[in-house]
């Protein structure tokens, strides 16, 4: 089969000629469809994530939407010629969603929204599970209080604001000037960061209390300034680039609360593989109910231009999520 590889970080992408995988127990074979292109593959392939663990060469691509083929020993659930999706490798020793075929954990996939087409299901795992644990599993949103999206118009920042809308949240976004249309088509508030600095905005949207949740989808000073934009006592920062060195004491003199989130964790471990199916089930659900819709940038890449893809990425002059067609 045909595959993207990586043989050394910074190198070039190569499209090479491999041995197609057989699922082994508790794994499914997809034939990829669709694989999204997220900011972390950039950094990996750049050797800049140390913390996705890469092994060279590697098959790079973490989202995937495809087709089940083959289903192994001991897997339940699925059958050939269902549509699926998931977070499912080109992470650790894990092979990606570059690739004509995968064999994949069972537990990371669900299967994709009827609603939804694969290009548009191939966008979804990463940002959505992402924010779904910051939101739901690590902050508890609900309904009433004032959610507030660092990064709106990304991938995870996207999800995040629809996801936080489901769940009865006002929500309100930052981003720059290019990306606040797209924030208030997702239906929150636009905050033009270049502009309004953290303190104006809490003044002018809670009064000055601060937001109930602040979800940072950026890290490094953005994480410093959710510190100042949370609310007294009740309120909980969540990060999923809390990986620097930051000063709590902004946090600690309101007595308010950190989580991070790691959403490699259970791929590079094994440990809570399950929990990924099960909240993509969640978001198959609500897109199924027309409550969640990725925006995709109209760029067409195959396995042929996967390097075109990721300098779009990296130019940041997307449109929406990129995504490559694997399948012809």
């Amino acid at each position: 089969m045909r595959a993207v590889l990586l043989k050394e970080f910074g190198g070039p992408l190569v499209l090479d000629e491999v041995e197609k995988p057989a699922p082994g127990p508790g794994q499914v074979l997809v034939k990829v469809a669709a694989s999204g292109v997220n900011p972390l593959d950039t950094k990996i392939r750049a050797g800049k994530a140390a913390h996705a663990r890469n092994r060279l060469p590697a098959v790079l691509g973490l989202d995937l939407a495809g087709v089940v083929a083959e289903v192994g020993p001991e897997v339940t659930g699925f059958a050939p010629g269902d549509e699926v999706y998931g977070l499912t490798g080109g992470v650790g020793d894990l092979p990606g969603s570059l690739a004509e075929y995968a064999a994949v954990d069972a537990r990371l996939l669900a299967r994709k929204p009827t609603s939804l087409s694969l290009r548009e299901a191939a966008a979804l795992p990463l940002a959505a599970i992402t924010s779904w644990e910051a939101l739901v599993d690590r902050a508890r949103v609900r309904a009433g209080q004032r959610v507030l999206v660092h990064g709106g118009a990304g991938g995870v920042g996207q999800m995040g604001i629809q996801i936080a809308r489901t769940l009865g949240a006002e929500v309100f976004a930052t981003g720059s000037n290019r990306s606040l249309a797209t924030i208030a088509r997702l239906g929150a508030t636009p905050i033009d960061y270049t502009t309004s600095p953290v303190e104006e905005y809490v003044a002018e949207h809670t009064a000055g209390e601060g937001f109930d949740v602040v979800f940072d989808t950026v890290g490094g000073a953005t994480l410093d300034l959710s510190f100042n934009a949370v609310r007294t006592y009740t309120g909980h920062v969540v990060s999923a680039l809390g990986w620097g060195t930051h000063s709590l004491a902004p946090l600690s003199f309101r007595g308010a609360s950190y989580s991070g989130v790691f959403t490699l964790l259970p791929m590079l471990t094994g440990r809570g593989r399950e929990r990924h199916g099960e909240i993509l089930r969640e978001v198959t659900a609500l897109a199924d109910a027309g409550r969640l819709k990725p925006l995709l940038d109209p760029g067409q890449f195959d396995l042929g231009s996967v390097a075109d893809a990721h300098a779009v990425v990296e130019a940041g002059t997307a449109n929406g999520k990129v995504v490559i067609n694997v399948a012809d």
